[in-house]
């Protein structure tokens, strides 16, 4: 199974969560960008519709997958 971490860091003059290299909006407080992180990691395990996916893979090429609406990831948040 994958496992998601959203790391709560500083930047851009506050506070955000970073996942996979991509950050979050700024947050004021380290607080409230766990909180947000800890809603967002939430989410992300919430089971879902399964449904047909196109993606564009790392070469290039178009991809047609179905996407089980129950196959969620393990979520962590890490300060």
């Amino acid at each position: 199974m994958t496992e998601i971490v959203y790391h709560v860091v500083e930047h851009d003059g506050g506070w955000a969560y970073k996942v996979d290299g991509s950050f979050s909006e700024t947050f004021p407080t380290h607080e409230a960008a766990h909180r947000a992180a800890a809603r967002a990691a939430a989410e992300q395990r919430q089971p879902g519709e399964t449904t047909g996916i196109v993606y564009e893979d790392a070469a290039g090429r178009w991809r047609e997958e179905l996407a089980s609406g129950e196959d969620r990831p393990e979520t962590s948040v890490d300060d």
